[in-house]
């Protein structure tokens, strides 16, 4: 039983919905080992959506954690990481999708992925495909090797019921999946929970 107000994406799929500004999103990996790829959209103009190129280059840092802020493409505060007990993500790998499957893996009949799940469930707010950025890829483990800048794609590092919590700089339009990708989710593929509240 899902504590009152907690939402759950079901494995391999996704969710959209408003995000005010203010409100808190706290996103929950109720078994562990599982990511949530997250995109956002200034509610009013979609044409302002997150960035990992700005976010990245004013943290000074690939990996963000608590106290770090999600930039837009212009360079105008999105979410703000206010609690993260997990504390390693991804913000450089883009949505799984088809063709992520196809060229990576080598699938006959590939799943959608987070990009097509995203395509579907962000359609109704007006947002197309080629519209899908970068995703803050919550709870995902990417190593990035320091001279040769390879990048090895490992079991994420959160433990069931640990939980990510974000603050809206701005109204949004957030899309949000339960990763489609086995490499991403140690070759588990589970739910991911939210949750959305007033800041008190």
């Amino acid at each position: 039983m899902l504590p009152e107000m907690t939402h759950r994406i079901p494995p391999r799929s996704g969710t959209a919905f408003e995000l005010g500004k203010g409100q808190l999103l706290t996103v929950i990996d109720p078994e562990g080992e599982q990511v949530s790829d997250l995109v956002t959209f200034n509610a009013e103009d979609s044409r302002e959506y997150l960035s990992s190129g700005r976010s990245i280059d004013y943290a000074g840092r690939i990996y963000l954690s608590t106290g770090d802020t999600l930039y837009s493409n212009r360079s105008v505060p999105m979410l703000t990481i206010v609690e993260d007990e997990v504390g390693r993500h991804d913000f450089s790998l883009t949505p799984c999708s088809r063709d992520t499957f196809r060229i990576l893996y080598g699938d006959a009949d590939p799943h959608p992925g987070c990009q097509g799940n995203l395509e579907t469930v962000l359609a109704p707010y007006g947002i197309v495909p080629d519209a899908i950025p970068i995703a803050f890829n919550v709870f995902m483990h990417v190593a990035v090797d320091s001279d040769s800048g390879e990048i090895k794609v490992l079991p994420p590092l959160s433990k069931a019921g640990q939980k990510t919590v974000f603050r809206a700089e701005m109204d949004l339009i957030v899309g949000m999946t339960a990763c489609s990708a086995g490499q991403s989710n140690n070759f588990r593929y589970k739910p991911i929970d939210y949750r959305i509240e007033d800041a008190g």
